[in-house]
């Protein structure tokens, strides 16, 4: 009886074995032989046992105890269990459980639970004898199963609603699903035409999804960049333009495709208007759209490519909150690494890598091919040499492969950064340069320029850091944001002699010390240090130097620090070589599955949330308990880590 009901209620239990006829002797012995524990709860003593026990037992006893069960489950308090045992009842097609399945997945998903609402879709699949109904529950049930993260069990469900009859917007929306499984699955190159014919064969019976079905498509031609053989981000921005308008053209995702489309069809200076009206209404949004989860990664962009990074930090926070409260977990890693991402820039390298490693216990959960960004841009910043360069070739190698295009350019810009702080700048110069030749009317090509123009200036290239630094005035002077005017003033600065160039470099730091982007502000001090060394400026030089060294110490950026500490001591002073703190070597699974335990969570609830089993939770807390000195979550809450 406890194998079919897995809440334990021993009242439930107790009423359903009187149907059945079964004792409650038989429960006593089952105790006595080790089996179960009685007491508010009855559960087995180890779910191997539950597991072992209802897999060998007949299929038609199984039914009757699901029966049984249903049958003594209240309708009215407790309706999605009820409909569930009935399901598990059933042996042939039954269209009224079909129906109370189907319920139970609007409640489900209204509450958050996409895998939930997934399984009892899937189940109301099996239980439709109605063909017309069976294909619209499948398209349903691929849905749901898509966004929970089984893209395997979205793509079995397919072919069932493509089998029965069908119409056109059918059709269409089943085409959009393989789309949608494709991106999730593979993030490359095969999805955006997918996308876009659904987009526009969509477009004759609904708008609303056909754009929807646009925002899809761009999402795809985005990530796949320049390796999208077909569907590339022109493309799709064309169709969008000449696409039947909105019928809520206020609400934020439209605002959002109608400024990207803009973007890439007409430039960054046509598009900044449409841009900021689509980040603020983001911004100020209270309430979330209706599957608003749907597109996580994509409301930051018109912050990327205006330089704000206030707007891209609460921005993505809230997408990635909505992405959790709905239980989309195929969606949650994008939140997850573009959240790392900027936490890596602001020189929060620990927030950053936990962040990391939960994405990264997802995409392998679910099985997602997406590209490690965070974990490129956090080894790029720390100056990891030997490994640094072995992540980032493999992440490129591995991105080319399946068509992830926009992963190879961030790897070059990453690449360039990396160069740039360990000194290596015709190299870095390369680098630079394979990326700012990206999309120029996104975000990375513009950011690329910043790291060209440096590269170019010592490597003696002043004809590349000329041209570089005309289109990123351009590019900066349409965001207006302190982020990007600070990058702008002190890479012009790198061109420019005299006062002017010291009134540059001083803008930058004023600037960008108003901004999160902190590693940012400390490569400012640095360059204005180098400047003022190489004009025997020894004193100023000395102290914009020892603040560059201290705020890249603290941060972890170790090349770069030690490219300060050289220009430091170049001076004449005698600059502490040290590295930033590493949580007392906690790996940064370690760290977040303390943290978690700290905020008062069982080892149950963090495996639940890491997709880890509950041993290796206990696993990781006794490695943090033994490296930090500890020996009770108590006493760990007493640290800092």
């Amino acid at each position: 009886m406890l194998l079919a009901e897995p809440v334990g209620d021993p009242l439930l239990l107790g009423r359903a074995a009187e149907r059945l006829g079964i004792s409650t002797r038989t429960a006593a012995a089952s105790e006595i032989d080790g089996l179960l524990k009685l007491g508010e709860q009855v559960t087995f003593r180890h779910p191997l046992v539950r597991s072992a026990v209802y897999g060998s037992a007949p299929l038609e006893q199984r039914r009757a105890v699901h029966f049984a069960l249903a049958e003594v489950t209240d309708r009215a308090a407790d309706p999605d269990r009820r409909a569930w045992h009935l399901a598990a009842a059933a042996s042939v097609p039954d269209e009224a459980v079909a129906a109370e399945l189907e319920r139970s997945a609007g409640r489900a998903q209204a509450r958050g639970g996409l895998a939930a609402a997934a399984a009892f879709l899937t189940r109301s699949v099996a239980l439709t004898g109605d063909s017309t109904r069976r294909t619209d529950r499948a398209l349903a049930a691929a849905r749901a199963n898509l966004y929970a993260g089984a893209f395997d069990e979205a793509l079995r469900l397919l072919p069932i609603a493509e089998a029965g009859p069908s119409d056109e917007l059918q059709q269409a929306q089943a085409e959009l699903l393989r789309g949608q499984i494709a991106f999730s699955s593979n993030i490359g190159s095969a999805a955006p035409p997918l996308l876009l014919g659904a987009a526009r064969r969509l477009e004759r019976f609904d708008v609303d999804l056909a754009r929807e079905t646009y925002l899809d498509a761009w999402g795809a031609a985005w990530f796949a960049g320049s390796l999208a053989t077909a569907g590339g981000l022109l493309e799709v921005s064309r169709a969008v333009r000449s696409a039947p308008p909105s019928t809520h053209p206020s609400q934020p995702f439209d605002l959002l495709l109608d400024g990207l489309a803009l973007l890439i069809t007409e430039g960054r200076a046509a598009a900044a208007s449409a841009l900021r009206r689509a980040s603020s209404a983001f911004a100020a949004a209270e309430t979330p759209a209706e599957n608003s989860f749907r597109w996580t990664a994509l409301p930051p962009i018109p912050s990327y490519v205006l330089w704000d990074d206030e707007s891209w930090y609460a921005i993505n926070a809230r997408q990635l909150a909505h992405a959790r409260d709905a239980g989309a977990l195929s969606r949650v890693p994008m939140g997850l690494i573009t959240g790392a991402v900027i936490d890596a820039w602001s020189g929060e390298f620990a927030k950053a890598a936990e962040a990391t490693a939960e994405a990264d216990a997802i995409v392998e959960a679910t099985g997602t091919r997406l590209a490690p960004y965070a974990a490129m841009l956090l080894v790029a910043l720390q100056g990891r040499e030997a490994d640094g360069f072995t992540l980032l070739e493999s992440a490129m190698n591995e991105a080319a492969a399946v068509g992830q295009g926009f992963a190879v350019e961030w790897g070059e810009f990453v690449k360039a950064i990396l160069f740039n702080g360990l000194g290596r700048y015709s190299e870095a110069l390369v680098a630079a340069q394979r990326a700012s030749d990206g999309t120029r009317e996104l975000f990375i090509s513009s950011w690329a320029l910043a790291e060209l123009i440096e590269a170019a200036c010592r490597s003696m290239a002043p004809g590349h850091a000329a041209s570089a630094l005309e289109r990123l005035l351009a590019d900066t002077a349409v965001a207006g944001t302190d982020w990007g005017l600070g990058i702008a003033a002190r890479s012009q600065a790198l061109l420019t002699d005299g006062d002017a160039a010291e009134s540059l470099y001083r803008e930058a730091i004023e600037r960008l010390g108003r901004t999160r982007l902190r590693p940012e502000l400390a490569r400012a001090h640095l360059l204005y240090g180098e400047w003022l060394r190489r004009r025997h400026r020894r004193l100023d030089a000395r102290n914009e130097l020892r603040i560059a060294h201290e705020m890249f110490a603290g941060f972890g950026m170790e090349a770069f620090a030690e490219r300060a500490r050289v220009e430091v001591e170049a001076t004449g002073e005698r600059a502490r070589k040290r590295t930033a703190p590493r949580i007392d070597q906690l790996t940064p699974q370690e760290a977040h599955v303390a943290r978690l335990a700290v905020q008062g969570n069982t080892n149950r609830e963090i495996a639940a949330q890491l997709f880890i089993s509950p041993s290796t939770v206990e696993y990781h807390l006794r490695k943090a308990f033994r490296k930090l000195g500890v020996k009770s979550r108590t006493q760990l809450a007493q640290r800092r880590f």
